[in-house]
């Protein structure tokens, strides 16, 4: 099995790469994402390689990071995922704001997706919740907080926090954030109106 290939790029299309190893070019899918990241033809790159091995088909997915690749293993095990549809996952989120997304159990960032209803974006961060790869993107205390507004359980100021910023047009995900950085350092004890005003000042730094 191909985990990882070093080589130039020969060409890049809409969904895919050429990647040149030593004059025999292999074609690999990728997200937008890892597209967007590629060099210029011609220049060297090493992409992460998941094989994919059918009766009638042989595939190569290429990612830029391991934890992209991780995260395409990981979406392919909920019931609806397959190939296609964890590759528009990952070209339209970011592995950090998928990570939010099913920390806040948050199915409408994960359903702007192409091809992920809502039935499938609720299986998502329903069954992957937890299951982020290791190594994960975002910080623990982060990440911790934002589980507690996806189940209900964060202390009524800093919910009320972050209910503010997102009304004032942040996303979820990034007021989210901006509030667990100033309840690390704060505590959880600051008042609601407070922790909105550090918060507008964490965001807008």
């Amino acid at each position: 099995m191909i985990g990882k290939l070093k080589g130039l790029v020969e060409g890049i299309s809409d969904d895919k790469a050429l990647i040149d190893v030593n004059g025999v070019c292999y074609e690999t899918h990728c997200s937008g994402r890892t597209l967007t990241a590629m060099p210029a033809k011609g220049e060297a790159v090493s992409l992460f390689i998941e094989t994919y091995v059918r009766e009638d088909q042989l595939k190569l997915f290429g990612f830029i990071s391991e934890s992209e690749k991780q995260w395409f293993l990981l979406l392919m095990t909920v019931q609806g995922v397959g190939a296609k549809v964890a590759l528009a996952i990952l070209s339209t989120l970011s592995a950090s704001e998928l990570s939010s997304s099913i920390a806040l159990q948050d199915k409408a960032m994960v359903g702007r997706a192409p091809g992920v209803g809502p039935k499938v974006a609720q299986r998502i961060v329903s069954e992957l919740k937890g299951k982020a790869p290791v190594g994960g993107v975002i910080d623990a205390g982060v990440q911790g907080l934002q589980e507690a507004l996806g189940e209900g359980v964060a202390s009524g100021n800093v919910a009320d926090a972050v209910s503010a910023l997102t009304n004032l047009g942040y996303a979820q995900a990034q007021a989210s954030a901006a509030v667990a950085r100033i309840v690390a350092k704060e505590g959880d004890g600051v008042e609601t109106e407070k922790l909105i005003r550090m918060g507008l000042k964490e965001l807008s730094s």
